[in-house]
């Protein structure tokens, strides 16, 4: 049997060297971006989307593993554990499989099979199943006993054929071959429980699609549905084949007994084995659809976290609304609130001038540069009027940013601990400014399930989606970097090797101590012990340092060798280092510092840009200064827009409008998608043309592939 770490290697095409290494360091207590980072010449330089995967699985098979042993342990006990038996656990590859072969061997509730054994009538079961050619009825005469309950034959025989229909639905080879026919034979099936009744599912009102091509965003709309009352999924198996593949593993071609084994095996296909399959298959489906959302959700989640900032400008945040009028916050280059306000311009065209005027000495008073205004209620209206307002400051400019989870942010614990003075609403005015000049340190306060980057993301299981983007989130801080004397609580939380106790006692020990003047003094920070700042120390950024290699990605342990580098290759034009150390000999120069080959090419691009942001060399946002209609667009225009969200079956993307565009994943690209992720990413910007539009319903609908060249 092949042990975890082959397993992981063959699954993964890594060497099995680095993939041990891998266990090895993760079981020392090392984080994934510490790994991924610092420790490349230990597993050939993974990535940390193939070190998440490898996390994953091992824990998973370590789980199997220790099923196995549990299941192997409960059945030695029944004195039932064979040397066959004690193989096909060992050698099972998912928990399903371990479980089919524990079935016969787990403690059951009452049955009617479990009832006829207690009346005796077990051997007569055995007897039958034999089919050596005796006649069932005669048998059955030996056990007739009416005070067990055996009044007749027909009693005896009815028993026996429950025990035998519960030893077929217990055996996992059948259970095995029936799950694998359905899922590449079934159909799955919906209806209505009301079908006059007009709902968001009537596409599901009579559904019917083979499982081998069922997609999961329509196993995940179904189940909703379901869960809503208002469909009814099943999965069927058309014709008999289901019952025949019972049939076949249960009869020997004898003439008298066939036919009664053959009821038997009919009965426990229709009665047991099947609507247990059914269950299992949509436990499967759902489990299947679930990764995918997950999956989806994460791969949406990092490009929007890592979208690039628009640093070092005045900004003002408007969050739109009605009744409770626009939130107004300005900020200053680093994010602190320098004046709020709320201004009514849906109200009148009288207020809409008010509010242009309070605006407009706002603009004057701080010099602001950008408007971010958030793409919630009255966004429109809000966009109209800042499009008016800027004809007076030519010089600025507004973007649309994404408003999802500012509300639930400006309510929370943290946002009253940062803005104690501020209204809940203002709060969120602030973090929608903050959102345009810093993505990720203002992201990173909010739940990402309510960022709103997926499908069906409340319907999954919320321990693995929390785990899946809580690693995304995690990874994106890791790959930036933090500056240690600005960064928020909720910021140095996602730092490796750092939890919320310690992020508090850095907050607290710079407000104490005054900023941090080197990486070494977060030594001196309470409960930051040795691994944890072995694990943090690379990530955090001290920008005041008089030691350059405090403001970069170089590791404390790898000071001696990026010292030794630039007196091998010189301090002159640091921006040319990594072309130098190529020219010089990557190996040979590895080998005088005294690391690796891969630590030291990361080593010359650190020293190369120190203090570099890997943001700023993505395509920057799109800031407007005019405003769009769905009234203004016609099929055949060709637009700009930005990516907001990428799901199964297409692309949303922003034009300018209120309303966000679809491109269908047919329209993505000329080559066939499985998925619109193939092509691109949250964040990218795009071009694109309109393909028609639809102002009744709001739909508007977009094709990239057709884009002039």
């Amino acid at each position: 049997m092949l042990s975890i770490a082959e397993i992981l290697s063959q699954e993964l095409g890594q060497k099995l060297t680095y993939v041990q290494n891998v266990i090895d360091l993760m079981d020392e207590g090392n984080t994934i971006p510490f790994i991924a980072r610092y420790r490349k010449e230990m597993h050939g330089a993974m990535d940390d989307t193939v070190l998440r995967t490898l996390e994953t699985r091992l824990t998973y098979l370590r789980n199997l593993q220790a099923r196995r042993d549990e299941v192997k342990n409960s059945i030695e006990n029944q004195g039932k554990l064979t040397e066959e038996l004690a193989t096909a656990i060992d050698n099972a590859a998912t928990l399903a499989e371990v479980e089919d072969l524990y079935r016969p061997y787990k403690q059951k509730r009452r049955t009617r099979a479990s009832i006829a054994r207690e009346k005796g009538l077990e051997p007569l079961a055995q007897a039958i199943f034999a089919q050596d050619g005796q006649d069932p009825a005669k048998l059955a005469e030996a056990y007739i006993d009416p005070e067990k309950g055996v009044e007749t034959v027909e009693d005896a025989l009815a028993g026996a054929s429950d025990i035998i229909a519960e030893d077929l639905s217990d055996d996992a080879a059948i259970r095995k071959n029936l799950r694998n026919l359905v899922m590449r034979k079934g159909i799955f099936t919906c209806k209505a429980e009301d079908a006059e009744t007009d709902t968001v599912y009537r596409l599901y009102y009579d559904f019917s699609q083979p499982i081998s091509r069922l997609l999961d965003h329509q196993v995940l709309a179904m189940n909703r549905g379901e869960k809503e009352g208002i469909l009814k999924p099943n999965v069927t198996l058309p014709g008999n084949e289901g019952a025949a593949l019972v049939c076949r593993a249960a009869l020997k071609p004898t003439a008298i007994v066939s036919a009664f084994v053959r009821a038997a095996a009919e009965d426990a296909f229709e009665r047991l084995i099947f609507p247990s399959i059914q269950r299992e298959i949509r436990s499967e489906l759902s489990e299947r659809a679930y990764n995918g959302a997950i999956h989806n959700f994460a791969l949406n989640l990092k490009p929007l976290l890592m979208q690039p900032p628009v640093k070092g400008f005045v900004t003002m945040g408007l969050d739109p609304g009605y009744r409770n009028g626009c939130k107004v916050a300005v900020v200053d280059a680093t994010g602190k609130v320098l004046d709020t306000a709320v201004v009514y311009p849906t109200f009148s065209e009288k207020k809409k001038q008010e509010a242009i005027a309070t605006l407009s000495v706002l603009m004057r008073r701080h010099k602001v540069q950008h408007i971010a205004i958030g793409n919630g209620t009255a966004s429109r209206e809000t966009e109209a009027m800042t499009v008016e307002l800027l004809h007076s400051f030519p010089e600025a400019s507004y973007m649309i940013v994404n408003e999802a989870g500012a509300s639930v942010y400006s309510a929370s614990p943290l946002a009253a601990e940062e803005f104690p003075d501020y209204d809940v609403n203002l709060r969120s005015a602030v973090s929608i400014a903050r959102r345009l000049q810093d993505p990720l340190a203002e992201l990173v306060k909010i739940d990402p399930k309510a960022i709103g980057v997926g499908q069906y993301q409340h319907d999954c299981p919320q321990k693995e989606l929390d785990a899946a983007l809580g690693s995304v989130v995690e990874d994106c801080v890791n790959a930036v970097g933090v500056d240690v004397n600005t960064a928020s609580r909720s910021l140095l939380e996602q730092v490796a090797g750092l939890n919320s106790t310690t992020s508090k006692n850095i907050v607290a020990f710079r407000e104490e101590n005054g900023p941090f003047s080197n990486r070494a003094q977060l030594k001196k920070v309470p409960k930051l012990g040795p691994k944890a700042f072995q694990q943090c120390a690379g990530f955090l950024r001290v920008p005041e340092s008089k030691e350059v290699l405090d403001n970069t990605g170089v590791h404390p342990e790898s000071y001696d060798a990026a010292k030794a580098l630039l007196a091998l290759l010189g301090k002159d034009d640091l921006q040319s280092l990594p072309a130098k150390l190529e020219a010089y000999g990557t190996a040979k120069a590895a080998l005088e510092c005294g690391v690796g080959e891969p630590t030291l090419i990361d080593i010359a691009k650190e020293l190369s840009k120190p203090g570099r942001d890997p943001r700023d060399e993505l395509p920057a946002p799109i800031l407007r200064k005019d405003v769009l209609d769905m009234k203004n667009l016609l099929p055949g225009m060709e637009l700009t827009g930005t990516v907001r969200n990428v799901i199964d079956f297409g692309v949303f993307v922003d034009i300018g409008v209120h309303q966000d565009g679809l491109v269908h994943i047919s329209e993505v690209c000329d080559r066939r998608l499985k998925h619109p992720s193939e092509a691109v990413k949250v964040g990218d910007v795009v071009k694109v043309v309109v393909l028609s539009v639809d102002q009744e319903r709001h739909r508007i609908s977009l094709s990239m592939k057709q884009v002039k060249k």
